[in-house]
């Protein structure tokens, strides 16, 4: 693995007015859309590939190969659309890079949709974040005054149009077929597969759809070689990724490091966990991964380590939680969320997570029922695999996996509140200041 910290994407977020498209060109901005228009689409698609450039999103699927499913003998028009609908709890990379550097995702987006000889591009954004939406619609009028974009990219003949898409705020929206839904004009929910999005996509074209972190660090691998991302990482999770560590934290935000590198190691940047108290419990890739224990401090975070702990590396959100924290509490905040963001299309999710909710309620207020444990563990085992999309697998994941861990605690709540175990005012992150004191 190379330096502990490897600056690529995140290198120019502390520049003045690091958004405006003339600090980024002084960085070399847009020097790899001018090489990959030198080169063939198909080159590029072999470039991303031989880099070993994974999905950023959660899943992990190999960028390169994922386009080059894109049937080039379809006579349909090729879409590029980029995920930016980032919203599950503790998720919270890709609105920082965007808003930081925009160009660095519009000159990905440029460069990805020539790969796959697309015309036109869609980035959906989160409507929710309008400053983010503002600040993108922003760089992409810059790109189009400058050239980049439009009619006869830099002269090369080369026709490409980016629209910045806001959707309505429904977390279902980032799942991909939903996503493709929404685009569409219609109400966002997960699509049957097949066909897949390669084949029958928007407007039941070829189309690929990215992260926002996957497409942003497809320019710096077009300047500087395969070789030299893929020298980063570990063998089978090659190069940087932006890893975001939120809760107990001394230093909170994000850290950009090789992929495989270790909690023990990223706490050790950000201060460790707060003054005075210790690790209890953390997740590897947002709230829809299984929890780990401080005894897996020291597991690499790349796809294959986290796998190993029966968990996924997901988003890479590490939520840190110290011992002041009620895991019952936590869980059930968790799958309100899912519970409230199931777009009801299939039984297991939409039936499922609402019987999830109200048993941990009971279970926080210290009035669980008899076999109240055993039954959560039964709704997860039912809706897990069964569900039409991910949502109701990540909504039973944390669950299963905190009642592993920490089934006394879930034993407690037949008979004690969580808020009398764990008083909630002592896991607050923001200490309120007494009355009358300066700011």
């Amino acid at each position: 693995m190379t330096d502990t910290l490897t600056p690529v994407l995140t290198a120019n977020w502390g520049d003045e007015r690091a958004w405006k498209i003339g600090n980024y060109e002084r960085r070399g901005g847009y020097e790899g859309l001018r090489t990959a228009l030198r080169m063939e689409p198909s080159e590029v698609v072999s470039l991303v590939k031989d880099s070993g450039l994974r999905g950023r999103g959660g899943a992990g699927f190999p960028t390169g190969m994922k386009w080059s499913f894109i049937p080039q003998d379809n006579p349909k028009p090729k879409y590029l659309v980029v995920n930016a609908d980032e919203s599950e709890p503790g998720t919270c990379k890709d609105i920082p890079l965007m808003m930081a550097s925009p160009h660095t995702l519009v000159e990905g987006v440029i460069i990805s949709a020539y790969a796959i000889r697309a015309s036109t591009a869609f980035i959906y954004v989160r409507g929710e974040v309008l400053h983010v939406v503002r600040r993108l619609q922003q760089a992409v009028r810059e790109a189009y005054s400058a050239g980049y974009v439009g009619k006869n990219v830099l002269g090369t003949g080369y026709d490409l149009d980016i629209i910045v898409h806001a959707g309505a705020g429904a977390y279902i929206c980032g799942e991909e077929t939903a996503l493709l839904d929404s685009l569409e004009g219609r109400r966002g929910q997960p699509r049957l597969r097949p066909p897949f999005p390669a084949v029958a996509g928007l407007y039941a074209s070829p189309t690929v759809i990215n992260n926002v972190e996957s497409i942003a660090s497809v320019p710096s691998i077009v300047r500087n070689g395969a070789a030299w991302f893929s020298s980063m990482g570990t063998e089978k999770s090659k190069g940087m990724t932006i890893y975001s560590l939120s809760g107990h934290v001394t230093h909170p935000g994000q850290f950009e490091a090789p992929l495989g590198i270790t909690l023990r190691e990223l706490l050790g940047l950000a201060g460790g966990i707060r003054e005075g108290h210790e690790l209890k419990f953390w997740t590897p890739g947002g709230s829809s991964t299984p929890i780990l224990m401080p005894e897996h401090l020291d597991v690499p975070l790349d796809y294959e380590g986290v796998a190993a702990q029966k968990s996924m590396l997901g988003t890479k959100a590490l939520q840190c939680f110290d011992e002041t924290t009620s895991v019952v509490r936590v869980v059930l905040r968790w799958t309100e969320f899912y519970k409230h963001e199931s777009c009801g299309k299939c039984t297991p999710c939409r039936e499922g997570t609402w019987w999830l909710v109200q048993i941990l309620h009971r279970l926080e207020a210290g009035q669980g029922q008899e076999g109240d444990i055993d039954k959560l563990l039964d709704l997860c085992e039912n809706i897990l695999g069964r569900s039409f999309c991910a949502l109701g697998d990540g909504a039973t994941s944390p669950i299963s996996s905190a009642i592993k861990y920490f089934r006394d605690e879930f034993e407690q709540g037949m008979h004690t509140p969580a808020w009398e175990l764990f008083p909630y005012e002592r896991s607050t992150v923001f200490v309120r200041e007494p009355a009358g004191a300066q700011a």
